[in-house]
């Protein structure tokens, strides 16, 4: 299967992943109706469908598919050094469905900027939702839907491209002027066909919002959406959808129950994890089979898990640098909406 093409937010490049070879140029601003627009030869098709079990065993843990290690570190825009935990060649779409694309960017030290900003500028999107996390330092968003805010310590931002939207992505002003640590994550939700081209919204969700619960064996898990040990996260989803952001203490154990036909991975920030046989430490991703009721963590160190599990759409995925779409015609058809100015002007 052909890596995802991806938009690195390079001044609105557009470059394959992982090996980032640059495919297209994209300015990022409207042009005259049938001028500028790239050829569609560089594209991820994939036809997904049901692949999963539909007998939820709620009594079984379930085994471990797979432990599958993120790419090395790259650059996305001037202000994000991230690894990408999926797409990847050997991790394949339909099993991480509902979720396209996973950066994580750990804790980085930033020196001081007199001037200028550090970041992502304006790029479009359409077809799909981005969530990002942040755990130290602050990102400000802007979008041309009207949307602004600064996503600081613990806070998450969910925002929905569907039908298109420009946004752009910078350190906070203070943060970039007086230096310090970025540690980041961004995740991107794919949307259900009959969803796609719902209207552009943004939930911006700060950590007092997110409820938490102590583990039996030291640590706490964060519910950002879904429900877990009677916590309900305040994220809203198109479909069914858990986000657990978990700390584990040395020797904690962190059940969740799941459907057995929702797809589940858990990614290591930090520290080791087992499940089962299996062991994973930082810079991996455990896949989980769907043979069974709920998943089980055990902590061999101090860890830093983000617990990802969602209904797999079972749709066809035509995935070109910003947008995510059914077919090669709604994707052609978006470029031509950007390129006529539909997805609305740029903010100056």
């Amino acid at each position: 299967m052909p890596d995802l093409i991806r938009d690195d937010l390079r001044a609105g490049r557009l470059v394959r992943n992982p090996s980032h070879q640059v495919t297209r140029h994209f300015t990022g601003r409207p042009v005259p109706s049938g001028r500028g627009i790239p050829k569609l030869d560089a594209m991820t098709i994939v036809s997904t469908g049901p692949a999963v079990s539909k007998t939820d065993r709620v009594g079984d843990v379930r085994t471990v598919e797979g432990v599958f290690q993120s790419t090395g570190f790259h650059w996305v825009g001037n202000g994000f050094y991230v690894s990408t935990y999926f797409p990847s060649a050997k991790l394949l779409a339909e099993r991480v469905s509902p979720f396209v694309l996973m950066d994580y960017g750990p804790a980085k030290e930033f020196a001081p900027l007199a001037r200028g900003k550090r970041g992502v500028g304006w790029h479009p999107h359409r077809g799909f939702e981005t969530v990002t996390l942040a755990w130290e330092g602050a990102v400000a968003h802007r979008d041309n839907a009207g949307h602004a805010g600064v996503i600081g310590p613990g806070d998450v931002q969910w925002m929905t491209a569907g039908g298109g939207i420009f946004h752009e992505e910078y350190h906070e002003e203070s943060l970039t002027r007086r230096g310090g640590k970025m540690h980041m994550m961004q995740l991107w939700v794919n949307l259900p066909k009959k969803d796609k081209m719902a209207a552009p919204a943004y939930q911006p969700i700060t950590a007092a919002e997110i409820p938490s619960v102590r583990l039996e064996g030291g640590g706490e898990v964060r519910v950002i959406a879904g429900e877990h040990a009677g916590a309900r996260g305040p994220a809203h989803t198109f479909t069914p959808i858990t986000m657990l952001d978990a700390r584990l203490v040395a020797g904690a154990r962190l059940p969740v129950a799941l459907p057995a036909s929702h797809n589940a991975l858990a990614v290591v920030a930090k520290g080791r994890v087992r499940a089962g046989a299996s062991s994973a430490g930082a810079g991996e991703l455990v896949l989980f089979a769907n043979d069974g009721g709920r998943v089980e963590l055990f902590a061999g160190e101090d860890a830093h898990v983000i617990v990802l599990a969602g209904q797999p759409l079972g749709e066809p995925v035509v995935a070109y640098g910003p947008f995510v779409m059914n077919t090669v015609e709604e994707i052609r058809k978006a470029i031509l909406d950007v390129n006529s100015g539909k997805f609305g002007d740029i903010p100056e």
